[in-house]
């Protein structure tokens, strides 16, 4: 599991006039809830580089006024114009207490179908799971090696693990092998060159 250390600064006044000073010196406002009390508080905007533009999931390790914090991020906004950081909001990861996350989708193998040249197509790439942090991972894997052509891998076929729902329909499709259409025009050649030999064979018994 991958950790991101975030040195904030806490922060006790509110509103809008703070929040604009707060980004004018580049520090985002940024909030942590779930714990026994909420933490305000905000962090240079390059702390959050790592946690925010990554396709990974990982977890934040915040220290504010000496104590630290283990926590994942929970929202991101971000200004409607310059797409610049407005604020964050981080949910503590307290032992035992249930967490819902959004877990990237880690498929294994190489698909049966794309060998035969299928083209594997992502359906899902992010799964929503309920954990406690003992046993929160940072992907959900999937494996499609028995994938065939036009075959599909569902949420039901994710590796289970102990500790870990996973909240999506199961029937919800993660990834399939779809038939190119190079492959579905030579299989269509095919089964008309089979069924012209089957006319065939038919019109000369019928003559005969």
């Amino acid at each position: 599991m991958q950790t991101v250390a975030i040195e904030g600064k806490s922060r006790e006044v509110f509103g809008k006039k703070f929040a604009k000073a707060a980004r004018r010196e580049n520090e985002i406002p940024c909030v942590l809830y779930g714990g026994e009390k909420n933490i305000h508080f905000s962090a240079p905007a390059k702390s959050f580089k790592h946690l925010i533009y990554t396709p990974d999931f990982k977890t934040a390790e915040i220290s504010v006024d000496g104590a630290t914090y283990n926590a994942i991020l929970k929202d991101v906004q971000f200004h409607p114009v310059s797409d610049k950081l407005v604020h964050l909001d981080f949910v503590e990861l307290v032992p035992g207490k249930q967490v819902k996350v959004d877990l990237p989708v880690q498929l294994v193998g190489v698909a049966e179908g794309v060998k035969l040249g299928g083209a594997l197509m992502v359906k899902m790439r992010r799964v929503k799971v309920s954990t406690t942090p003992e046993n929160l991972v940072d992907t959900i894997k999937v494996n499609v090696e028995e994938l065939l052509l036009g075959q599909s891998v569902r949420v039901s076929d994710a590796e289970v693990l102990e500790g870990v729902e996973i909240l999506n329909p199961a029937s919800n499709p993660i990834a399939s092998v779809e038939v190119p259409r190079a492959l579905k025009s030579a299989e269509a050649e095919e089964a008309d060159a089979a069924a012209e030999g089957t006319d065939a064979v038919a019109e000369e018994a019928a003559a005969e």
